[in-house]
């Protein structure tokens, strides 16, 4: 199977995620994408040739083979890997739509299309959220399937047409339950790193509201204080009424003056 598509999705996302993101990316592409490729592939290669069972009875042992494994283990983990990074390309998708939406309208409409804000970043959340649940699923799916993340030695089946309850065998068990449990643990890593990730976007983004909140009630008391000197010394800030009823009075004052001086002299 080709994983360059799947290596080529990941590098281009690369650029637009965080450094937990950056992290998270390093462990898929290092811990599980290349141990699947250079040592699981070839674990499981020949998987249904190498089960046996104690009886020669046509068609017992691919009946046997079936009941066990429903799905094949390594293309369950192939499955899985692709579903996990493939939310990643909808952080891709939204910044393409935005490199496109600025060269229809030919001008800067974002400060940086690949910039974590607005949509990108509920998208960015999104596809973490996808991809924590993608994890959890797998797992929970693979421990009911085949019943842990362990390979049994032993087997025993009576499903028709064997002719009784034979014993079937596994190739391999050991080698296949060390890399069952490396796997299970990056995915639970994964999901650890998905959950920080997760939590300290959220984290951030109510600590930017919280300090935007607080600069807008600063500013506002600041504004009411510099109104309220204003008006008590006097100054341009004072309400027009207050200034009109001075300025009134101010012109009034001499002009009673000059009419009480005339009617002095008049008298005298």
């Amino acid at each position: 199977m080709s994983w360059m598509f799947l290596r080529d999705l990941l590098t281009g996302v690369n650029k637009y995620l965080t450094g937990i993101g950056r992290i998270w990316l390093a462990v898929v592409f290092i811990f599980r994408l290349l141990v699947y490729m250079v040592a699981a592939e070839h674990v499981w290669k020949d998987e249904q040739r190498e089960f046996e069972c104690n009886v020669k009875q046509p068609g017992c042992e691919n009946v046997c083979f079936d009941h066990f494994f429903p799905i094949s283990q390594v293309r369950l983990w192939a499955l899985q890997l692709v579903m996990v990074s493939t939310p990643s390309l909808l952080v891709v998708l939204h910044v393409a739509y935005r490199e496109g939406r600025e060269k229809r309208h030919r001008k800067k409409l974002y400060v940086s299309p690949g910039m974590m804000d607005g949509g990108l970043w509920y998208t960015y959340l999104i596809s973490l959220i996808v991809k924590t649940g993608f994890e959890i699923g797998f797992l929970a799916l693979f421990y009911k399937m085949y019943d842990g993340f362990s390979v049994p030695y032993l087997m025993k089946c009576d499903l028709k047409p064997c002719p009784n309850t034979v014993d079937c065998f596994i190739s391999k068990p050991t080698e296949k339950t060390i890399f069952i449990l490396f796997l299970v643990i990056t995915s639970c890593l994964c999901i650890v790193l998905n959950f920080i990730e997760l939590s300290f976007l959220v984290l951030k983004c109510l600590i930017k509201c919280c300090l935007q909140k607080c600069s807008k009630r600063l500013k506002s008391s600041a504004c009411e204080c510099h109104n309220l000197r204003h008006v008590e010394c006097g100054e341009i800030g004072a309400p027009p009424l207050l200034q009109n009823r001075h300025s009134d009075l101010a012109m009034s004052s001499p002009q009673r003056g000059e009419t009480k001086l005339l009617f002095d002299i008049q008298e005298g």
